[in-house]
């Protein structure tokens, strides 16, 4: 298992939504990936695409307008 990150700070839909997607074709499940995001359009997004894939999601807020989107490839 191995941890990844993705910095989408800055980013506006659908960048950050196509780097996941993208990203997380290369990793092996039971892989995490903690996508870095300041767009509420991609705080919404990123996580509904993941639960639809099947993963296990978590948001987490870090700062005032900053969140951390961690997923986990289960498959």
């Amino acid at each position: 298992m191995a941890e990844y990150t993705l910095d989408a700070l800055g980013e506006a839909c659908p960048v950050p939504l196509i780097r996941t997607e993208k990203k997380m074709q290369e990793l092996k499940a039971g892989d995490i990936l903690i996508v870095q995001v300041d767009h509420s359009c991609a705080m919404k997004n990123v996580p509904e695409w993941a639960r639809k894939q099947g993963y296990n999601v978590e948001l987490e807020e870090v700062e005032e307008g900053r969140w951390d989107i961690i997923i986990e490839k289960t498959k």
